[in-house]
């Protein structure tokens, strides 16, 4: 299968902002297309985030992944949160994720990051065995955390 991958743009805010819809109800949150479409707008608007989308030969949008740029202070230089990747299940094994991925890496490269982190369910098999064979690390040293403000 054929596919190209871009830089999303505001041209791309409704393609993006679909596929990111579902990529939130592949985590169990409520499809929210209104909400998922205004949080994609205000990334790509702000520049507050880097999306590349994968499009077939028909410009037809199959995934994305976004990423978020901030500091490593153990790294001491910047690094990229990769915090979503996404791909249409009729769309999977065709090494879109894949592909998302290494435009992840050039990325990266190109504005010099030392590292590029992430982090995936426990039960999201797929997603590991990509990260794995491309490379990543998983981690065992650290245990992660968070908190939700309300």
């Amino acid at each position: 299968m054929n596919f190209n991958i871009i830089r999303a743009s505001n041209e791309n805010i409704d393609q993006v902002g679909k596929l990111f819809d579902l990529y939130r109800q592949f985590y169990k949150y409520e499809s929210n297309i209104e909400e998922s479409t205004k949080y994609i707008s205000e990334r790509i608007k702000k520049n507050e985030s880097i999306i590349f989308l994968a499009l077939t030969e028909k410009d037809k949008p199959v995934g994305f992944v976004q990423l978020y740029e901030t500091f490593g202070s153990l790294y001491l230089g910047k690094i990229i949160i990769l915090y979503d990747l996404y791909v249409k299940k009729d769309y999977r094994k065709y090494g879109i994720g894949y592909k998302l991925m290494k435009k992840s890496e050039e990325f990266a490269k190109s504005i010099g990051a030392k590292g590029i982190e992430l982090s995936t369910a426990k039960n999201n098999l797929t997603a590991q065995s990509l990260y794995e064979k491309i490379g990543y690390i998983r981690g065992n040293e650290f245990y992660s955390y968070s908190y939700e403000l309300k």
